[in-house]
Order: structure tokens, then C-alpha cells, then sequence
């Protein structure tokens, strides 16, 4: 009877004990690329934990990880690729949640186009347009949905990047007049750039969603939870705004 008092306290102390420093390897999507750095900065600095981050479009590492790349979590910039990863067994069920709600941009690094970007994209003044590649990247989906829903025919105009990072780099080297980018993108851009923030009733919420995968060992599975933990807390809350981004409420997913 005396062993079975003490086999609670045995189980307490043992989930109590600090979790050894592990290196976690988390996939992340190309446009919260910078909002990762601060994030993982900060998780780093209190937990001891070393996390690596691969960037690319959404679909490029939702298909690196079917083919078995060793990410223990996938930061995705949409909501179905974490769902499909749920329903094909490669992530850990109720794991996901949405971290962070993007905002799409109309930018242009162009002097002359400065607070005037809708205008010439409505009036066709301009030689090439940016966007994601709508099939690989949601930001390129909603930037389609946004041509769509202002009727907008930029058929043979437009520049597609495999993701929103090359998005970016399209229009800030001038190989396109115009682009799409991600509002987080130029918040904290240096000198400020002058844009149009594309209404959000123009294009479907990007919410974008991360999911734990069932791959690395226990102890970097402990360790990757305990970063979801850190994303979800007020101070990562915090940073996800201080970003660019905007978060939903708690219920709602964060």
C-alpha cells in the first residue's frame, strides 16, 4: 500500500525533471521566415533547446516531408497541408493549431509607383506583376483571388515565384514593376516601403496552421511541444504581431 502512495509522486517528480537540450529541426514556411527567427530566438534563450529551420514554400516541404525529411514540426502558411499530413498518419493528431494570420501586400519598389500601386495595377500601367506560384504557395492564392474579385486580367504579365520570399525578390530588384507580397514583409523593411494593404474581404483568411510530426525521438518530441508551448504564450503571441502578423483569438486556435 506504502508503493502505491508512492507511485504518484514517483510520476510527478519524473515529469518535473528539465528536459535535456535537444537540436530540433522544424519546417516553416517561406513568409514567416523572419517572425521563425525572433520566435526561435527568444524559445532558445529560455529552454536551452537549439532549433534549425528549413524555409521554402508550403507545398515544396509538405512534399519533402512525404518523402521522410527529418523536420519534428511543420509551420505551414495555410491550414490544408497540416490537415493532409493529420489524415496521412505523419503528424501527431490534435497537435495543430493556427499560429498566425497573414495579410497580402501590393508593393512596389519603384519610386514612381509609390502610393499609387492599385492605380496602376487597375489602369495596366506596368510591365510585369509578382505573385507566388498560386499552386504551391497560399499567399499566390489569395493574390489570385484578388486579381479575380477586382476583375483584373493580368494574363502574360504576371511573375510567378516558387514562394513568397522569391515574391519579394522579384519586385525588389525591379524585374517586377508590381507584386504581392506579404504585408509582414515590409513592416519592419528599412528604409519603410509605401504599399497598398490588400482589404482581407478581397481573398479567403490565410491561416496559417502548425502540426508536430511523428518523427525524431522522444526527447525532441518533448522538446518540439514545448516550443508549440512557447509560440502559443503571450510573449509569442507577442512577437507573431510585432511581425506583421495578426493572431487568432484563443479559442479560435492559439
Amino acid at each position: 500500500m506504502r508503493h502505491c502512495r508512492l507511485l504518484p509522486l514517483l510520476v510527478l517528480l519524473l515529469f518535473s525533471l528539465p528536459l535535456r537540450a535537444e537540436d530540433l529541426t522544424i519546417a516553416v514556411a517561406a513568409n514567416f521566415s523572419h517572425a521563425m527567427a525572433a520566435l526561435v530566438a527568444g524559445f532558445e534563450a529560455e529552454s536551452g533547446h537549439r532549433v534549425q529551420v528549413a524555409t521554402g514554400s508550403s507545398g515544396k516541404l509538405y512534399a519533402q516531408i512525404k518523402q521522410g525529411a527529418p523536420f519534428v514540426a511543420f509551420f505551414s502558411a495555410d491550414q490544408a497541408k497540416p490537415a493532409a499530413l493529420l489524415a496521412e498518419g505523419l503528424a501527431k493528431p490534435g497537435s495543430d493549431f493556427t499560429y498566425a494570420l497573414g495579410g497580402l501586400a501590393l508593393w512596389s519598389n519603384r519610386p514612381d509607383f509609390a502610393g499609387m500601386e492599385l492605380e496602376r495595377l487597375q489602369s495596366g500601367e506596368y510591365r510585369k506583376l509578382a505573385l507566388a506560384n498560386p499552386r504551391l504557395a497560399p499567399y499566390g492564392l489569395a493574390a489570385q483571388q484578388v486579381l479575380s474579385n477586382l476583375g483584373i486580367a493580368a494574363k502574360g504579365r504576371m511573375v510567378l515565384g516558387e514562394n513568397i520570399a522569391q515574391t519579394y525578390q522579384f519586385v525588389s530588384t525591379g524585374n517586377a514593376d508590381l507584386g504581392f507580397v506579404a504585408r509582414s514583409q515590409l513592416v519592419n523593411r528599412e528604409p519603410a516601403a509605401a504599399y497598398w494593404p490588400v482589404p482581407a474581404e478581397l481573398h479567403e483568411p490565410i491561416r496559417q496552421n502548425a502540426v508536430l510530426l511523428v518523427r525524431g525521438s522522444f526527447d525532441q518530441q518533448q522538446a518540439a511541444q514545448a516550443f508549440f508551448a512557447f509560440v502559443r504564450s503571450d510573449k509569442g503571441r507577442m512577437i507573431v504581431k510585432e511581425q506583421g502578423y495578426d493572431v487568432p483569438d484563443r479559442e479560435q486556435g492559439l
